[in-house]
């Protein structure tokens, strides 16, 4: 989740408005490492605004986030 906020220059707070979850729900969730510690419907609310931002979440050799549009390029 950080690094996706980090591709899209979104604070906890924005991302927080955009999935409709707390603000403390994004805190608490990014305070671990690893894949968070969320209720499943905060969880599928934060996917669903980032992707709709444009990231893509990928599972390769490890979890990681790319831009969609930065993936089509490579294509």
């Amino acid at each position: 989740m950080r690094a996706a906020r980090a591709f899209l220059r979104w604070s906890a707070d924005d991302l927080a408005k955009k999935a409709k979850v707390g603000v403390a729900t994004i805190r608490r969730a990014e305070a671990e490492d690893g894949i968070p510690n969320m209720l499943v419907n905060n969880m599928e609310a934060v996917r669903k605004a980032m992707e709709s931002a444009g990231i893509e979440f990928v599972n390769g050799n490890a979890l990681g986030v790319i831009f969609r549009s930065l993936r089509k390029q490579r294509s």
